[in-house]
């Protein structure tokens, strides 16, 4: 069940229409992204975020000047997941896909790899039994990479000092005296880490934001701007492939306008 979960959550995060607008590179990917109960909205880039890095120091990693909204360039989430990574969780296992927790296929599954427990009237002739096998080792071979893929920290380095606004939901951690998140992760999806299982390593970014976010509810998605950083953050609820040092951010409205 938890890796049919994962599934559902997946299909969220790259396919349903409750995330965050599709950007320009997600567009040119074919690929649509949307938060949850957010309709679609134009693109405001037309530059890969792997490109930004070229206008600063990358020897540094760092930004002397201060740098307006329009200087960040905005990116999709499956823009900070390497493309086998992205590939895997596409392609997962049939078996997820087509075998109903607690169905009678599930049952005869179960009953067929119990291999101590086999009826002979109910062996397969050969043939069968090699189709059988080379199925369940495709299965394997794609269960092992989906499996990776969930847990994957794995990052794209042209992304390290990039930056990059995005569209996200928060998952508070740590609160300052007035209320306002002071520490949190930026997911791609509403209720991750807290109400669904967390989205893998290089799809949360962890935000450390002294001057702290009045956040009213966690179902609103904002426009997150800043500098993301490749550095691995572990929690009690998530591990984060990233880290961003904010600039600005917003609310996420669908004509930009409150």
């Amino acid at each position: 069940m938890l890796k049919l979960l994962y599934t559902s959550v997946l299909i969220l995060l790259i396919y349903g229409c409750d995330k965050p607008a599709q950007t320009e590179l997600s567009k040119q990917q074919n690929i649509v992204t949307k938060p949850v109960d957010i309709d679609d909205t134009e693109a405001l880039a037309e530059e890969k975020p792997q490109d930004a890095i070229k206008q600063h120091d990358k020897a540094s990693n760092k930004i002397e000047t201060p740098l307006a909204p329009e200087d960040f360039m905005t990116a999709d989430w499956v823009d900070l997941m390497p493309e086998d990574d992205l590939a895997a969780l596409l392609n997962p296992p049939s078996y997820l896909d087509e075998i109903a927790d607690g169905s009678s296929e599930d049952a005869l599954t179960n009953k067929f790899n119990n291999t101590n427990k086999v009826n002979t009237d109910e062996v397969k002739t050969n043939q069968e039994n090699s189709l059988d096998q080379a199925i369940a080792a495709e299965n394997d071979a794609l269960d092992k990479e989906y499996q990776k893929a969930l847990t994957s920290t794995r990052v794209i380095d042209a992304l390290n000092g990039a930056p990059i606004r995005i569209p996200t939901f928060i998952v508070p951690l740590e609160f300052d005296d007035n209320q306002k998140v002071t520490q949190f992760f930026m997911v791609p999806y509403y209720g991750a880490c807290i109400h669904l299982p967390p989205p893998p390593p290089n799809q949360t970014i962890f935000v450390n934001y002294p001057q702290g976010i009045t956040v009213n509810s966690i179902t609103e998605p904002y426009w997150i701007s800043g500098i993301l950083k490749t550095s691995l953050v572990e929690n009690d609820l998530a591990t984060a492939a990233y880290t961003m040092e904010i600039h600005h951010f917003e609310l996420y409205m669908e004509d930009g306008m409150y």
